[in-house]
């Protein structure tokens, strides 16, 4: 597979307003255009088409992006950043596996984001729990939808709702909550003051149905669940209970308490650990590699 070429895309350095009136300039395009593009991109490495694909979803990559505008990051390098994730999803993406680019290439539009901004926050650290960066990403939305508006902090009572809804601790909801607290700006607002230029929802347009998305959730989840699948089971089971006690737990077992269990040092727990967590990226790694090979044949 080649690829992706450098495209003629419009850029977000000449101003947000004027990169989201010249984004809707680009048609998006009908199942059966979209399937004879991929088809040439795939089969031909057709750079034209490939653009095509590309632009066609540039809208889309704002709407993604605008949903991460209050991390308090440039929403001009988030779409950048999302853009990157769309050339990728075109990368990468298989017409002959009967949905559409756009259900697609969420996933990597969205995982491009979030790691720029998990980068780009210095209270928020890669090595965080799973739980905590489940909180990260989904604590604005919750809020929302349970009209916590508080320009502080949270209520006791909103905080053991959300605390509850994405089972962490209190503390963790309050902590985090405060590192967000920043100014938000509505999508009905103007997109200029001096101007009759609209306000920002006009400019955006979702290019795909709820269906689509849930069944492209499921079926990404299903691939990454098999990866971690295969690659555990060429663990030993004792490999296999260390990593999931203290890896793949939100309140990871203690090295104590699993030297006990097994009856060795606390160290050598700890080198179990680290030499399964070794062997599962290669494993992983690998699995991920081959897949990808095949799909490139």
């Amino acid at each position: 597979m080649a690829t992706v070429p450098a495209l003629a895309t419009p850029s977000v350095e000449g101003g947000l307003a004027r990169y989201l009136r010249d984004i809707r300039k680009f048609p998006m395009l009908a199942q059966e255009e979209e399937y004879m593009l991929a088809k040439r991109w795939r089969e031909h490495g057709d750079p034209e088409a490939a653009q095509q694909l590309v632009t066609s979803h540039l809208r889309l990559v704002a709407k993604i992006a605008m949903g991460y505008r209050g991390y308090g990051l440039p929403l001009a390098d988030l779409i950048a950043e999302g853009n990157l994730g769309m050339m990728q999803a075109v990368k990468r993406y298989d017409p002959e596996r009967g949905f559409r680019l756009a259900t697609y290439a969420m996933w990597w539009i969205r995982a491009s984001i979030q790691e720029y901004i998990l980068h780009s926050w210095s209270l928020v650290k890669l090595g965080t729990t799973a739980a905590q960066k489940k909180l990260f990403f989904n604590l604005r939305r919750i809020k929302g939808r349970i009209q916590a508006i508080e320009d502080g902090d949270l209520t006791a009572e909103n905080v053991a709702k959300i605390a509850s809804e994405l089972d962490v601790p209190e503390a963790d909801v309050i902590d985090m909550n405060r590192r967000l607290i920043g100014p938000d700006h509505s999508l009905n607002a103007p997109v200029r003051a001096d101007s009759d230029s609209g306000e920002w929802q006009d400019w955006l347009q979702d290019d795909a149905d709820d269906q689509e998305e849930t069944l492209g959730e499921m079926e990404e989840l299903g691939l990454r669940r098999d990866l971690l699948n295969a690659a555990m089971s060429h663990l030993s089971a004792r490999e296999r209970d260390i990593l999931q006690e203290r890896r793949l737990r939100d309140e990871p077992t203690t090295l104590e308490d699993l030297a006990q269990k097994y009856g060795v040092s606390r160290e050598r727990v700890r080198q179990i650990e680290v030499r399964a967590f070794d062997k599962l990226q290669a494993r992983i790694k690998a699995a991920a590699a081959e897949r990808k090979l095949l799909q490139t044949h």
